[in-house]
């Protein structure tokens, strides 16, 4: 296991849709246990392949410590209830840096696994939360985009000033 350099914002690699895993073996076990350590590392509790500059469709979430890490592989969301919450975001590339973002209460998502075995689950609150930020970074949308241009640039202004700092 690697700690990886993360991408920082505005790199226009965090803007990329990242393509389908194809290949479901010993590479990607080894990018699923990098992620992990560099998400840890970082920290952060969410981590997708695109954060280390890979171009593919890979989370890892790690919510609580006592339930451990799960990797998703080409998740995607197949059902978001019609209730929404707000929930305050941020990203392990633009660290220090978060706001309140509307999601969908609740989320059913279709993946595979490590093994490449299709799977589903439906999450609430946090975690549905998590699932639906890193597919939108999956599909090229940081999460910066899904705030006001005027939150947007405030956000990037004070990041920005931090990096320099």
């Amino acid at each position: 296991m690697t700690i990886r350099p993360i991408v920082r914002y505005p790199d226009r690699r965090l803007t990329m849709a990242a393509r389908p895993v194809t290949a479901f073996d010993d590479g990607l076990r080894e990018l699923a246990a990098d992620l992990l350590e560099t998400m840890r590392a970082a920290p952060g509790i969410g981590i997708t392949a695109p954060h280390i500059g890979v171009p593919l469709r890979v989370v890892v979430l790690e919510l609580d410590a006592t339930a451990g890490a799960q990797t998703y592989v080409n998740p995607e969301i197949a059902w978001a209830s019609p209730e929404m919450i707000l929930h305050k975001v941020g990203s392990v590339s633009v660290p220090g840096i978060n706001d309140e973002v509307q999601r969908h209460a609740r989320v059913r998502i279709s993946y595979r696994d490590l093994d490449g075995i299709a799977q589903t689950e439906q999450s609430e609150g946090l975690r549905a939360v998590c699932h639906q930020h890193e597919i939108d970074q999956l599909d090229g949308m940081f999460w910066l985009q899904r705030l006001s241009r005027l939150k947007r640039e405030r956000l990037v202004k004070r990041f920005e000033k931090m990096s320099r700092g």
